[in-house]
């Protein structure tokens, strides 16, 4: 997601010029990236994004100049299935068949303004590449909405739908929220920070933060709003903001709400809110993490982030986050 919103920032920015996109479009096999894997190519020559783990930018980076002398899309086809590799003598090792297509785009496309707005307003948005057709002016990327239908039976189409950001809220403005903030916006995450100290929450603590939101910690929820793709995490080390936040996101379908803080502790929360009269549900108890985070031995509050991430993103893959050695099946689905 964060690349995709680097290209788009570019795209969309005051001034922009024309650049060759390369989509990543059909992999068979193994590769390291999968379809949707996007690439610019400016007009000054910077690459924002990647299509593989480094090993085909250069190719592409020299294949884009051609495409943005003549103006003609291209599609490329990478066969790094061969043992031996001796097509590109680079060592690939990927062992899969990709196909990427290379298109000039011209200055600030329609496609590229409409996903902005859409990221902004959080909505998701359909795109169609067209990487195959008879009519060479139906190849490159457009809003899905406005694919033209005749040449889908004749044509070859990627689509994408593009989800906003994953909306992540952090309870919480100590010292220790402020690495889980950068971490989380590093792998383009929306990131919503919210705590009863005004002193805590504030823009110059946690500059990459998307929103702040102060009150008090029986109304934090409701000022935020989680919907039910929300990650939450309660980290304020108060035990008297802990348990109304607690108390409130329980009670939602949140997909993740984290606890930081000892297991006993924890436990104490939530004996102390059944003795308060809150019937806690399997469900509610399924998506209740606490302590928060994976047991990576983290102790330095950049560790615990990376702890905490981490379980977060398995929970969005439905992954049990053990080592991929002993995974018995393709990485990715």
């Amino acid at each position: 997601m964060k690349e995709l919103q680097t290209i788009i920032r570019h795209l969309t920015s005051p001034g922009a010029q024309s650049g060759v996109l390369a989509t990543l479009v059909t992999v068979e096999g193994s590769s390291y990236r999968r379809p949707g894997a996007r690439l610019l190519v400016t007009a000054t020559g910077e690459r924002l994004g990647s299509i593989s783990g480094g090993c085909l930018e250069e190719d592409v980076l020299a294949r884009a100049g051609v495409v943005a002398a003549s103006g003609r899309p291209e599609l490329v086809v990478y066969d790094t299935s061969s043992e031996n590799d001796l097509v590109w003598g680079v060592g690939l090792g990927c062992h899969g068949v990709v196909q990427v297509l290379l298109e000039k785009l011209p200055p600030r496309p329609a496609w590229a303004d409409a996903l902005a707005v859409n990221l902004a307003a959080r909505r998701p948005t359909g795109l169609a590449v067209v990487w195959r057709a008879a009519d060479a002016g139906l190849l490159g990327t457009r809003l899905a909405a406005e694919l033209p239908p005749a040449p889908a039976a004749s044509a070859a189409i990627f689509h994408d739908s593009v989800a906003p950001p994953v909306p992540l809220v952090v309870y919480g403005a100590g010292d220790d929220a402020r690495p889980l903030v950068r971490l989380a916006k590093e792998i383009g995450w929306h990131v919503t920070v919210a705590d009863p100290r005004p002193a805590f929450v504030t823009a110059a603590r946690f500059p990459e933060a998307d929103a702040l939101v102060c009150g008090p910690a029986a109304e934090l929820v409701a000022r935020t709003a989680p919907g039910a793709d929300t990650l939450a995490v309660v980290m304020t080390h108060h035990y008297v903001h802990d348990v109304p936040l607690l108390r409130a996101l329980l009670a939602l379908p949140t997909a993740y709400v984290g606890l930081l803080g000892p297991k006993k502790r924890g436990e104490k929360i939530l004996s102390d809110l059944a003795a308060d009269g809150f019937t806690l549900s399997p469900g509610m108890r399924a998506r209740l993490h606490a302590p928060v985070g994976l047991d990576l031995g983290a102790e330095l509050p950049e560790e615990v982030a990376l702890a905490i991430l981490a379980e977060m993103q398995a929970t969005l893959a439905q992954r049990d986050a053990r080592p991929l050695r002993e995974r018995q099946r393709p990485i990715h689905e």
